[in-house]
């Protein structure tokens, strides 16, 4: 790969104005209060992972519509809780997978809340209300014709609901909650951080679902090129595609984020361009008012989508850990 965006000096200030309808915040204060009446019903099952540090619960709770969602809730077999929590979200079409694969967080002595994606982990179907809508073959343009039928309504409020269920957890403690991901995960990391208050920290990697306009035109990798594939068979949507993706542009979403954030970015990234990823850094807390002090993003100049991988878990640690104002938290 090569670079192919903007040069690191004008991403550093590239901060587009991006098209938010009138109703953009009614949208959400609506979707999010149409789950009231589902209760949470969370469940947490003890499994065994063969792991003698870690302690695994495969956990069920009410996402979008009271619809099932799965998860892992992993925990430091050695604790004294409450501890502090991280929600991770995943990767498009990729799944919670088996406890043993993601153990970070909880090695370094975390709560680890692990959220299975509707429709695309094995685990968790997406009852979809636009299954008989007209589509590109993967997620991105499922019910683009309607916001209130478009699959990621559904995904973004299974995302808010599972800040909610971590926080539930008798081990740990509600005021000190973090989300993260990478790539789509990092996305709606950034969808939860401006959806769900009192969150502690954001760290979203390399994030998908930002800056939908210039995304869908500067590159042709997936998934952004389903959004090109539907619109060049359907002329005719394309105005209405461009509302509906406004509503959930993760950059106006991250607008209203008010926690600190660290972001990644592979300067050689052509499924997530950097540009992208710099418009949502750039616009992170702009309507909360969050101070630059509290604003990080690390660069990879000659990374593509994998970022910063290892090297940037390392970054995340040591970040994270200055967010309780000393350098590690929790249990001795």
């Amino acid at each position: 790969m090569a670079l192919f965006d903007l040069p690191l000096d004008e991403l550093e200030k590239y901060r587009p104005d991006l098209p938010e309808p009138a109703d953009f915040d009614a949208f959400w204060e609506e979707t999010l209060a149409e789950q009231d009446p589902y209760d949470l019903a969370v469940t947490w099952t003890p499994v065994h992972n063969g792991l003698a540090t870690i302690e695994t619960f495969d956990v069920t709770f009410a996402g979008y519509g009271g619809h099932p969602v799965r998860g892992w809730l992993q925990l430091p077999v050695t604790r004294t809780g409450p501890l502090p929590a991280v929600v991770e979200y995943l990767g498009y079409n990729s799944g919670r997978g088996a406890p043993h694969e993601k153990r970070l967080w909880a090695d370094a002595g975390y709560a680890h809340f692990i959220m299975d994606t509707r429709g695309q982990g094995a685990e968790t179907p997406d009852p979809d209300a636009a299954s008989g809508d007209i589509a590109a073959p993967g997620f991105l343009t499922r019910g683009v014709l309607d916001p209130r039928r478009y699959f990621y309504r559904r995904l973004y409020t299974d995302a808010v609901r599972a800040v909610a269920a971590a926080r539930s957890h008798p081990e740990v403690d509600p005021d000190r909650v973090v989300v993260t991901g990478t790539s789509q995960g990092g996305g709606i990391a950034l969808a939860a951080a401006g959806l769900v208050p009192g969150l502690v920290a954001a760290m979203p990697d390399v994030p998908f679902l930002c800056h939908f306009g210039r995304a869908t035109t500067i590159t042709d990798m997936p998934p952004y090129v389903e959004v090109a594939r539907f619109v060049k068979s359907h002329r005719e949507h394309a105005a209405t595609v461009g509302r509906t993706l406004a509503y959930f542009d993760a950059v106006s979403l991250a607008r209203r984020a008010d926690a600190p954030t660290l972001f990644s970015v592979g300067l050689m990234d052509h499924i997530c361009p950097p540009s992208t990823v710099y418009a949502a850094f750039n616009h992170y807390g702009a309507l909360r008012n969050v101070d630059q002090a509290d604003k990080e993003i690390r660069a990879y100049p000659f990374n593509d989508h994998e970022g910063g991988g290892p090297a940037h878990e390392v970054v995340k640690l040591e970040w994270l850990g200055k967010q309780w104002g000393k350098a590690r938290v929790f249990h001795r």
